[in-house]
């Protein structure tokens, strides 16, 4: 049963991250929208059921859950802290919250990449891993690698930057602005 260490906002204020004494995963980021894609997750459904649930994504010691703008945190976090105690523990008798179909990924969100060759894409996620995804972990979220095809890599935010207007503008630039100075000055980043 992970305990909560802290509360901390987010610069999404639809968001908060929970920051726990115990991994709820080991090494593996969840990330659901809503309540039907969260069914089979033994942590990720209870949060919904809390109601007031937007999405939900977790990893390691970390859990965001982002409300709906009529909810207000002062009721529903006292209510959202009921499930995450709860919870199993990453490495505990239970297992913790294992891998739900296509919402598990590996380490740093790299599963897009493993399908495909394109040798620019260890480079773009160790640069990513290195710059990028720290920073937004310290915020609550976290991002994947859809696809790079050509010159174009999609990308998919996660947690509190999944609808975060920041992110889907300046953070866009910025990790758009990196990839071209260190990787190839052609490709072009588009958040999905």
């Amino acid at each position: 049963m992970p305990k909560i260490d802290n509360i901390e906002e987010t610069p999404n204020p639809n968001a908060v991250k929970f920051i726990l004494k115990e991994p709820v995963t080991a090494g593996t980021t969840r990330s659901f929208h809503s309540a039907a894609e969260a069914a089979d997750d033994p942590l990720a459904a209870p949060l919904f059921a809390v109601g007031d649930v937007s999405s939900v994504f977790y990893m390691d010691k970390m859990i965001t859950v982002e409300k709906s703008d009529e909810a207000d945190w002062d009721d529903l976090l006292p209510r959202l802290a009921v499930p995450i105690r709860a919870a199993e523990a990453a490495g505990s008798n239970g297992g913790g919250a294992q891998p739900s179909g296509a919402q598990a990924e590996g380490v740093g969100g790299h599963l897009g990449a493993l399908l495909s060759d394109d040798p620019r894409l260890p480079r773009i996620n160790e640069m990513l891993d290195e710059k990028i995804r720290p920073y937004l972990a310290s915020d609550g979220g976290w991002l994947e690698i859809v696809s790079l095809v050509d010159h174009t890599l999609t990308i998919r935010y996660q947690g509190a930057c999944g609808s975060c207007p920041s992110s889907l503008t300046g953070t866009l630039m910025g990790i758009e602005s990196l990839i071209r100075q260190e990787i190839d000055p052609a490709i072009e980043v588009v958040a999905v």
